[in-house]
């Protein structure tokens, strides 16, 4: 028996139940805390299809393996109405991206159960499953043709490297080492894939019965993450990428483009400055929905009027590029996961805001309203030719499942109740939303506690002020495990969305343009302070974390007080001159979050840098990064942890082999991080324990 088949059988989840009783892991009758080592039991769903007619929905399911120290995932499949949820595929493999044809009788995915990824198509009567690719680069973003005979694709399409000098002859049987890498590239490496080979992505044709794919796209330019989608007479696909001279130095500036199927003829459909993307045609092939944004020329003499933040907004235009405009002017929050609706008559799509992300509908002229709303989380929206509509949904107590609703009656269903067991053998903390204003200038900031299960607010606890990255992004009202883990330990976890985050509008999320880190700093300390007015924290036991920008902000507020017994900053940036130089988005935030290019302007980079401030660091220290993180390489982790042994000031340095940013890749890597960062905290807890 395999096994991982204890995710799908009685006497397996019995083995797996032992297993665990010997480790010390399971639970008694009395329920417990979440801890770090629940991870290898939390499960996650994500990419739910739902089929043409609605009848049912395809979602993925992913687990870690303790065994193995891997992640797997396979496909699922349940009725609209929650019934006959059971596995469509199973085995340690990496199954992804289901997408059904138009027809329903077949579903196409990405699977590595026969080594390398490579596309296969299953027949849904009878389960015969055939592989109808050999290609040696992994495919991605797969679309059916609407006749259902092709399947349209993304791969890297490889080109020379730059010509090495002509070497000495090797020796018969001589044990040479690797040849250098020769780099001619702007952006060589990228965070989660290492060094990139030479070659661009272009989208490609398939035969849905197999064969050799047939490339349309051609060019050295910027594809990166283009996604095909057809037009509905099967004669165009749409895409978005950067296709203009000197693309390598072009940041977010991309068209939507429309290529011929049958000879590859490349048109640009639109043309403004300013990113526009993820272009979704109506179902009666009159209308483009797109999403995108107005940013400024990229000119020097304009990069004064350069913002870090725009929010996305929702686009509308002719099928042939024309008359485009704006659907979603109303809502002053990034557009995502566009849907239309079957009558081809309005637009879905989700909005973050203030926490939450909800589901919103624009009609052709631009009357934008909210649709479904909550205090919750959805996402990976997908509708049916009925109005049956699928997508995930999460809460604050509740981890990522798949929901079903109608657009005519939109209250999500849940029909998947992923980690119910686990949740159900333990207890989780409270948690509870905030707002107070910045001593700063007297904003207002959104935030949320969770307090220890088992709350006793006589009590005093310690308490971890947990800081997000982005910094363009948004904490919420999401199940966050690792959050749930502290406050398990007994801490209270703060997490708020100080200046500069999402979801609270352009002005809101743009305000720290050219002073990052800054005055956020201060919005973080006026939580802190709230959180003490409640009479349960202990103001001698404070702890601050966070990670990438959050790591940022860490070692900026130990850099400001010494409030704090001890810190960990999880793979940040304390340099940004350094960072311009060895990050892979060095160019978008060099470009974009300074007036200037380093060398032009090196005062104004280090006075944003947290390594300027490392001389009135006095907190205990940790720094925990992947040697394999090309977003905030480990070099920055470096050079911070140095300067504080230099000044004989307690700090630990923890690097973690073959992670990228994030520290997600090994379950076991990702669970260590939780741990290090406890009993780090527990070192330095103040007073009687």
């Amino acid at each position: 028996m395999k096994r991982v088949c204890h995710r799908y059988s009685g006497i397996g989840t019995l083995c797996l139940l032992l297993l665990l009783c010997g480790s010390g892991w399971l639970w008694s009758n009395a329920k417990e805390p979440l801890t770090a080592g629940d991870y290898f039991q939390l499960e996650n769903v994500s990419d739910p299809q739902i089929a043409p007619d609605g009848s049912s929905v395809v979602f993925v399911r992913q687990w870690p393996d303790i065994m193995t120290d891997r992640q797997y995932s396979n496909l699922w499949i349940v009725n609209f109405d929650g019934s006959d949820l059971r596995p469509l595929t199973t085995g340690e493999f990496s199954d992804s991206s289901p997408r059904w044809s138009p027809d329903g009788l077949r579903l196409a995915y990405i699977s590595n159960r026969e080594g390398d990824r490579q596309i296969h198509v299953r027949w849904m009567d009878t389960g015969q499953t055939a592989r109808i690719t050999d290609i040696r680069q992994a495919p991605s973003n797969l679309a059916w043709s609407p006749d259902g005979k092709s399947i349209a694709f993304a791969s890297l399409v490889p080109s020379a490297p730059p010509q090495a000098p002509r070497m000495p002859e090797r020796p018969r049987g001589a044990n040479w080492a690797d040849p250098p890498i020769i780099i001619d590239s702007l952006t060589y490496r990228a965070d989660g894939r290492g060094y990139i080979p030479h070659g661009t992505d272009q989208i490609f044709v398939v035969s849905a019965e197999g064969g050799s794919p047939r490339q349309l796209t051609t060019g050295e330019y910027f594809h990166e993450g283009m996604a095909p989608f057809w037009t509905p007479d099967g004669g165009h696909i749409l895409f978005s990428a950067i296709r203009k001279p000197d693309w390598e130095w072009i940041v977010r500036d991309s068209e939507v483009y429309a290529v011929s199927v049958e000879d590859g003829a490349v048109r640009a459909l639109t043309s403004r400055i300013g990113p526009d993307a993820d272009p979704k045609v109506s179902p009666d092939g009159k209308w483009v929905a797109y999403t995108g944004a107005d940013d400024p020329p990229q000119t020097p003499e304009r990069r004064k009027d350069f913002r870090s933040y725009t929010v996305t907004k929702l686009y509308v235009m002719g099928i042939d590029g024309s008359n485009p405009r704006l659907l979603s002017d109303s809502v002053d929050n990034d557009a995502g996961n566009v849907t239309w609706a079957p009558d081809s008559r309005r637009v879905y799509f989700t909005v973050p805001e203030r926490g939450s992300t909800n589901l919103y509908s624009a009609t052709l002229d631009g009357q934008a309203s909210r649709v479904v709303e909550g205090v919750q989380q959805m996402g990976s929206l997908t509708i049916a030719r009925n109005g049956r509509a699928a997508a995930t949904l999460t809460s604050p107590q509740q981890p990522g499942n798949v929901v079903s609703f109608t657009l005519d009656k939109p209250t999500p269903r849940q029909v998947t109740f992923m980690n119910r067991d686990l949740l159900a053998a333990r207890r989780l903390g409270e948690v509870e939303e905030i707002w107070y204003k910045s001593s700063f200038d007297g904003k207002d900031i959104h935030g949320w506690i969770i307090k220890p299960p088992g709350f006793d607010p006589a009590r005093k606890y310690p308490l971890i002020l947990y800081i997000h990255g982005g910094p363009h992004a948004m904490y919420g009202v999401s199940f966050n495990y690792e959050f749930q883990v502290h406050a398990g330990a007994g801490n209270v976890v703060l997490y708020t969305n100080p200046r500069g985050s999402t979801g609270y509008g352009q002005e809101f999320g743009n305000i720290i343009q050219y002073n990052y880190p800054g005055d956020d700093y201060f919005d973080l300390m006026s939580g802190v302070d709230e959180v003490i007015k409640k009479g349960y924290v202990d103001p001698n036991n404070l702890f601050v974390t966070g990670g990438s920008g959050g790591g940022v902000l860490t070692c900026w507020v130990v850099g400001r007080t010494d409030r704090f017994a001890a810190a960990v900053s999880q793979y940040p940036v304390i340099n940004w001159y350094s960072f311009v130089g060895t990050a892979d988005f060095g160019l978008r935030m060099g470009y974009r979050w300074f007036n200037k290019w380093p060398w032009e302007d090196i005062e104004d980079y280090m006075r944003r840098s947290p390594i300027a401030l490392v001389g009135n660091v006095t907190t205990p220290t940790m720094l925990i990064t992947g040697e394999e993180d090309w977003r905030t390489p480990i070099s920055e982790t470096e050079q911070y942890f140095r300067a504080l042994k230099l000044q004989k000031k307690e700090a630990r340095m923890v690097r973690v082999p073959g992670e990228p940013h994030g520290i997600r890749r090994s379950p076991s890597h990702y669970v260590a991080k939780i741990r290090h960062i406890q009993e780090w905290f527990e070192k330095h807890r103040r007073g009687d324990r």
